[in-house]
């Protein structure tokens, strides 16, 4: 039945009022709520209207029908004014603000003062306000949350924090997820602060390259070279990203010092830190603030680590790989359809970090099993044994991927190096390869027990997946530490 609201007397008006609030009550109910109240009585049926009413109540704002107040939006710094009729129960309802601000206006228009972006796109917000859905571009999620945050509506506030924790990897012209970091860390949103920085972390080798690194600011780059999980192909790409980022911004004195001293140069091979040192105008202008780690540096790279260990302390950060993608640490794996067999693979990485390591070899064995019962519930690692698991597991519905890292051989150059693995898992999001999960385990474990344990590999179009096929990295991080000794 159609229905239309016009002007006339008073008694009108709260028959007006009463219509809009059963439907705004009516649309609140979500269908799978209202469709499992039918379902606790047997025999009962349902008769759903919700979309329909949700369709007036749009109707009902976009026409203007029975306004009683006009919001007049000025965009601050401008002399543009924006006029939006509007209903005070639909405002009040769904904004506590909004109540506040119409109990104690003396007329029936609302002036309110937005800066530029928040103008834009406030009609686009009150129109939620009536419907409950909006369709937005990455550059209206900041302005939209803030009028969200302003005007207390909770649940279009939380939907835009979830909106852009899932479109970190889309594409934009100059870039969003700094912008985002930036508005999260100034209104104290810390699970979407904290999911910006994670995808700046996992995927910097792209970030390195984009022109959203040039747009970081002092703060967010010297947290990000703090980090040791960063996945970038090597050190060296980082310090050259690292002197673009300075020519770009020129920031002061104590930042470029603080922000060079935070480079590995441990991690760097012997040959390009004597390149570095010749040919990089920023080291040449720097060399002082960085001299004593460079010596370090190359000490760490001609010393054995058994002998550097007994004088220095290796347990610091600039001996502490990061996630290189370079070969030296480790190997891509691309298992196509990985919910049938048992795959394996093997790779070879460099002993250690060392230069004085760097031409010892050790060869590692990669298992995969998309079905593999947990330790606790199988015999030692063995091939015949990990099969019968498998089937095992596979006929009682149990278990969930399952993937092992161990090394090939044992040498005594192994003394005193332990390994750190990581399992780096990329996957499609928005058309965009990206970092979707990183799997940490220590020599002392041959798997992780969380791997993969929220992934549902059966469906083609799982979020961890890219064209049917899971994309693997095994990086193996060889660390010194068990080297350590007092010093006399």
């Amino acid at each position: 039945m159609a229905w239309t609201l016009q002007g006339g007397s008073s008694g009108q008006i709260c028959w007006r009022m009463l219509l809009i609030t059963v439907c705004l009550h009516t649309v609140m109910v979500t269908e799978g709520a209202l469709k499992q109240e039918g379902a606790l009585e047997s025999g009962s049926a349902l008769i759903n209207h919700s979309m329909a009413l949700v369709q007036r109540l749009e109707a009902l704002f976009a026409q203007g029908n029975g306004s009683d107040v006009a919001l007049r939006v000025h965009t601050a710094n401008s002399d543009e004014v924006k006029v939006i009729q509007a209903h005070t129960l639909v405002l009040s309802l769904q904004s506590e603000a909004f109540e506040d601000l119409l109990q104690s206006r003396n007329s029936s228009v609302l002036t309110l003062r937005e800066a530029p972006d928040c103008a834009a796109v406030f009609e686009k917000f009150i129109r939620y306000l009536y419907c409950g859905e909006i369709s937005l571009r990455l550059e209206q999620a900041v302005p939209l949350h803030k009028l969200a945050s302003k005007y207390r509506v909770s649940a279009l506030q939380h939907g835009l924090s979830v909106y852009m924790t899932q479109h970190l990897a889309s594409d934009s012209p100059g870039g969003h997820v700094v912008g985002w970091y930036q508005y999260a860390t100034q209104t104290g949103d810390v699970a979407l602060r904290d999911s910006c920085l994670q995808y700046l972390a996992w995927n910097l080798s792209s970030v390195l390259h984009s022109r959203e690194w040039a747009s970081l600011s002092e703060e967010l780059l010297l947290s990000l070279l703090q980090r040791s999980d960063l996945i970038l192909h090597s050190e060296l790409e980082l310090y050259e990203a690292l002197e673009a980022w300075i020519t770009q911004n020129q920031p002061g004195g104590p930042t470029v010092e603080s922000a060079l001293r935070s480079i590995r140069y441990g991690m760097i091979p012997p040959q390009q830190l004597f390149r570095l040192q010749k040919q990089s105008p920023l080291m040449l202008k720097y060399y002082e603030s960085v001299r004593d780690l460079l010596f370090l540096a190359f000490q760490f790279h001609s010393a054995s680590p058994i002998q550097l260990a007994k004088y220095f302390d290796v347990n610091c950060s600039i001996f502490t790989p990061r996630n290189y993608l370079s070969p030296a640490w480790g190997s891509q794996w691309v298992i196509n359809n990985p919910t049938r067999d048992d795959r394996s693979t093997s790779f070879q990485t460099q002993l250690g970090p060392s230069g004085h390591d760097a031409s010892k070899k050790v060869t590692w064995n990669a298992l995969f099993s998309p079905r593999w019962l947990p330790l606790s519930m199988r015999s030692a690692y063995a091939e015949s044994s990990a099969m019968l698991a498998t089937r095992a597991a596979a006929s009682d519905g149990t278990g969930h991927p399952r993937i092992i890292v161990t090394p090939a051989t044992s040498s005594a150059d192994f003394a005193g190096v332990s390994f750190q693995k990581t399992v780096i898992v990329s996957a499609r999001q928005q058309g965009k390869p990206v970092v979707r999960h990183v799997y940490n385990f220590h020599q002392s474990t041959e798997e992780t027990g969380d791997f993969l344990a929220d992934a549902d590999l059966q469906r083609r179009a799982s979020e961890y997946l890219i064209d049917s096929s899971l994309y693997l990295h095994i990086v193996v991080k060889p660390l010194y530490h068990s080297l350590i000794v007092a010093r006399k």
